[in-house]
C-alpha cells in the first residue's frame, strides 16, 4: 500500500516511519498542504493522509476518485475539513476518534491558569529582574462555576480537571450523557452562569459561530473563554468587540478560524496580513497558541497507531470502525 502524507513535519516521521515499515507500507512524506494544486503528488497512491488544516472539497474528491485513491486517512478526530457527503460511495474517510483526550483538556486548563494567574507575563518580567506584582493579580478558581460545552471524551476530561480545582461544573451537550455526574443546562444558561467557559465540541453547521455577539452579551463580565476545539466555533469580529468592551477576564485560543497557512508554520519573518489575528495579539488578556493542545508524546503515538490501523483495515478489507459517514455530526 502506498500512502501520500500531506502537511508532514519532522515530528510526524518519528512515529509514522517505523509503523510504515512495520506494516510494509510505502509512505511518501509531503511537506506541502493538500490543495487542488498538490493533489497530483498522490498519483499512484492507494490513500492520502491529511491533517486538520488540509481541506478536501467535492472537486478534489472527484480528482482523487479518478486517481483510484481508496481512502482519506485523517490524523485527527475532527472531519469538518472533508466533504464527507461527496466522498460517500467513492472514497472511504477514516479518522482518529480519540487519541489523548487528557492532552487537550490539560492544555485547556493550562491556558486558563496562565491567563488567570498571568504566569506568562510574570515569566517575561522576572527574566529582566522586574519583580513587581502590579498587574498580575488573579482570582481563585475554587468555588467558581465552569461551563463545559461538549461532553465527549475531551469534555469529560476537562470536567474532571475542573472538579479537581473545586469548581462547580455545569455542561451543555445536545446528546447528554446520563452516566456523567454533571449538571446539564441549556447553552444560554451555561453562558449566563459560568465564570469559565471551555469549548470541547466539533465544528458543525449547528455549532459554527456559537460564540457570537448574542452569546457574548449573555456572559458574565470578567468571564474566561477557552477554545481548544475549532476556530470557527467563535465569531472573531464579535470576540474582538467583546474584548474592546472589556467583557472578558481572559481569552485562550489554541485555534483560529483563519489559521490555515499560519498555524504550524514559522511566519516570524513575514508580515501577517490577517488584521483580526494581528488585533487579537494586541490584547493583554488574550493568549493565542498554535493549535498544539494535542501535542504530547502519548497523543502523537496514539494518532500514528490508529491512523496506520485504519490503513491496515482498509487495505485488508477488515471492518472500518473509524469510518466517517455523511450523516456523522458528533465526535
Amino acid at each position: 500500500m502506498k500512502i501520500a502524507f500531506y502537511s508532514t513535519k519532522p515530528y510526524d516521521r518519528i512515529w509514522f516511519e517505523p509503523l510504515g515499515k512495520q506494516y510494509g507500507y510505502e509512505i511518501h512524506f509531503i511537506e506541502f498542504p493538500c490543495t487542488r494544486e498538490t493533489l497530483f503528488l498522490a498519483k499512484g497512491c492507494d490513500a492520502i493522509c491529511i491533517f486538520v488544516n488540509d481541506h478536501i472539497d467535492a472537486e478534489m474528491i472527484e480528482v482523487l476518485y479518478d486517481m483510484h485513491v481508496k481512502g482519506i486517512l485523517l490524523r485527527s478526530a475532527g472531519f469538518n475539513n472533508v466533504d464527507v457527503k461527496a466522498a460517500e460511495d467513492k472514497i472511504v474517510v477514516l479518522r482518529v476518534p480519540s487519541y489523548s483526550p487528557e492532552a487537550v483538556a490539560e492544555f485547556a486548563a493550562a491556558m486558563l491558569l496562565t491567563l488567570n494567574r498571568c504566569t506568562h507575563k510574570a515569566y517575561n518580567r522576572t527574566r529582566e529582574f522586574n519583580m513587581s506584582l502590579h498587574g498580575l493579580m488573579g482570582t481563585d478558581l475554587y468555588g467558581k462555576t465552569a461551563g463545559i460545552v461538549g461532553t465527549g471524551r475531551i469534555g469529560q476530561a476537562m470536567i474532571r480537571i475542573c472538579g479537581g480545582f473545586g469548581m462547580k461544573v455545569i455542561a451543555y451537550d445536545p446528546y447528554p450523557n446520563s452516566e456523567l455526574d454533571v449538571e446539564y443546562v441549556s447553552l444560554e444558561e451555561l453562558f449566563r452562569r459560568s465564570a469559565v467557559i471551555s469549548l470541547h465540541c466539533p465544528l458543525t453547521a449547528q455549532t459554527r459561530y456559537m460564540i457570537d455577539r448574542k452569546a457574548i452579551n449573555m456572559m458574565k463580565d470578567g468571564v474566561f473563554l477557552i477554545n481548544t476545539s475549532r476556530g470557527s466555533l467563535t465569531h472573531t469580529d464579535s470576540l474582538i468587540e467583546g474584548l474592546l468592551q472589556k467583557k472578558f477576564g481572559g481569552v485562550g485560543l489554541d485555534v483560529y478560524e483563519e489559521e490555515e497557512g499560519i498555524f504550524y508554520e514559522d511566519c516570524s519573518g513575514e508580515i501577517i496580513e490577517d488584521e483580526n489575528l494581528a488585533r487579537l495579539m494586541t490584547f493583554p488578556n488574550v493568549l493565542i497558541t498554535s493549535h498544539m493542545g494535542f501535542f504530547t508524546r502519548e497523543a502523537m503515538e496514539a494518532i500514528a497507531t490508529v491512523t496506520m490501523e485504519n490503513a491496515h483495515a482498509l487495505d485488508n478489507g477488515l471492518p472500518l470502525q473509524n469510518q466517517v459517514g455523511a450523516c456523522a455530526v458528533k465526535e
